[in-house]
């Protein structure tokens, strides 16, 4: 799994350069190319650097570079938010903060208590390898059909429901590109790898987003639910990273009030037999 080699900067450059713009980049396109986006010698001119040098960093027999000649190239690939603080991290220029103590697992009672706080919306906490660690009465009756799977990766790569209860081709790509950003962390690669080494074994699906070396927060999302006994739902989410808890996230998912949508949850919640994860984690 590249996020273990040494070459993990090398490797991300590679496929931002492959996926930058020409036009945007302010190169003119004469003809044919044998390769898409920028070559090194054009991202290294954009970035102020010799292309020697940025050949090195690429191919990682460079492995101090300076955190000014790393911004001017994140600047020259005009990478997000998102891939510029994933890039510093493996560039090994961002701390990298490790939680107090072993319970990456463990949710606070406080926080625990939070989620059923939101008695018309779907509440949880996920873990840095997407381990629904807690979750609300509406969320775990939402995720009911998957029956005790408790890892979001493994539920949208794995179970035969995926694609029929989710939107999966929004879902699973920005899941990926997620968890990719989780794994620029080197505090949680211990819970992260495992899960990677098996959805690259089981999933072809999951490997060819992964090998896409795309990075991208979950932020705020649009989903949708087609659930079997209340039918679709349409939820806008929220998604919060716990302070005290680095790698943990809580995430809040809500219907337009009013809509079918906030009836449908409403109906759920009053349903019976639910049998996905609880608040108590």
């Amino acid at each position: 799994m590249d996020m273990a080699k040494d070459n993990a900067l090398g490797n991300f450059l590679r496929a931002c350069r492959g996926r930058a713009s020409l036009a945007a980049a302010g190169f003119p396109i004469t003809g044919p190319r044998r390769v898409p986006g920028l070559r090194r010698e054009e991202l290294a001119v954009l970035a102020g650097v010799s292309a020697d040098y940025y050949a090195r960093i690429e191919q990682g027999r460079e492995r101090n570079p300076s955190a000014q000649v790393i911004d001017a190239i994140a600047r020259a690939l005009q990478l997000s938010l998102d891939e510029r603080s994933h890039l510093y991290r493996i560039a090994r220029l961002s701390p990298d903060i490790a939680p107090r103590d072993n319970t990456q697992g463990q949710v606070a009672p406080q926080l625990v208590q939070l989620l059923d706080q939101f008695p018309a919306a779907a509440a949880y906490v996920l873990g840095p390898a997407f381990d629904i660690l807690a979750a609300n009465h509406i969320a775990s009756a939402l995720l009911d059909p998957f029956g005790g799977m408790r890892n979001m990766v493994r539920i949208l790569f794995t179970h035969p429901l995926a694609d029929t209860i989710f939107d999966w081709a929004a879902v699973a790509p920005a899941t990926v590109h997620a968890l990719r950003l989780n794994a620029g962390h080197s505090a949680h690669a211990q819970v992260i790898e495992p899960l990677v080494q098996d959805m690259l074994h089981f999933s072809t699906n999951f490997r060819d987003l992964w090998q896409s070396q795309t990075v991208a927060g979950l932020g705020r999302a649009y989903k949708v639910f087609h659930h079997p006994r209340v039918g679709p739902v349409k939820l806008n989410y929220q998604t919060f990273h716990v302070q005290d808890a680095p790698g943990q996230q809580l995430l809040v998912g809500s219907p337009e009030s009013g809509s079918v949508s906030a009836d449908a949850l409403a109906l759920l919640a009053s349903l019976p037999g639910s049998c996905g994860p609880s608040a108590g984690g």
